[in-house]
């Protein structure tokens, strides 16, 4: 009996070590150069990643490709910051034909556990507006805080919803989707040009946006997804 045991233990111990090593969160460094570990936060220009020495280690958006935390991915960047081109994380809503990302919202600070050498916070605003967004030299870029309030704590920044951002490539720079709750008559018409110049190719789709009256964020994820499985 004990012969029939032991090997269902040990390929159960296998198993939850299997399991173990595919939840962890990872940091890619470039293709195929990835480092696992445990994220511990992101202020979207530095993520901080304990080790399995327990040890942290901190990286900016300039020096890695990706991370993976909590099964979500966060991309990284160029972006016009106050004039200077730097490099911040997006996290990954909708990949395809039209990519749409996020910044802010949620609980992305470093946690209490982490060393306070370690802790990262916000260094630009977000949700700044709908203006001031324009390319870099013919590649992607964004103008952060150009008429929005700074957010100075980890707290202050994730108190606001996250700010929404659609990317096709061939069609401009990356640009802003103002989803707030209540928006206005403009910022309705900003939004269905912008997903009209987007999701082209889909006359059933741009019916369906030039007759929405308000958009918020999940009608926006729900359009991009619908053209994502209509273009692939």
């Amino acid at each position: 009996m004990m012969k029939l045991i032991r090997p269902f233990i040990l390929m159960l111990l296998l198993m939850l070590v299997f399991v173990k090593s595919q939840a962890q969160d990872a940091i890619t460094i470039s293709p195929g150069n990835f480092i696992r570990g445990t994220i511990q936060g992101t202020d979207y220009a530095t993520v901080v990643m304990k080790n399995d020495d327990e040890s942290i280690t901190q990286y900016k958006a300039k020096d890695i490709q990706e991370f993976l935390w909590n099964g979500e991915t966060f991309v990284s960047k160029p972006i016009v910051i106050r004039k200077k081109m730097e490099f911040r994380f997006f996290k990954v809503i909708e990949l395809g034909a039209v990519n749409l990302y996020t910044i802010g919202g949620g609980n992305t600070n470093v946690t209490d556990a982490a060393p306070k050498r370690a802790r990262v916070s916000p260094s630009f605003g977000i949700g700044g507006g709908t203006g001031g967004f324009g390319g870099m030299g013919g590649g992607i870029g964004i103008t952060l805080g150009g008429g929005g309030r700074n957010r100075q704590d980890a707290a202050s920044a994730q108190a606001g919803p996250a700010t929404y951002f659609i990317e096709k490539f061939g069609t401009g720079p990356i640009q802003e989707l103002p989803v707030e709750p209540g928006n206005s008559a403009g910022k309705n018409q900003l939004i269905r040009n912008v997903l009209l110049q987007k999701l082209t190719n889909d006359e059933d789709l741009a019916e369906r946006i030039k007759a929405t009256e308000s958009f918020d964020a999940k009608l926006v994820r729900a359009f991009v997804a619908a053209y994502n499985g209509m273009h692939k």
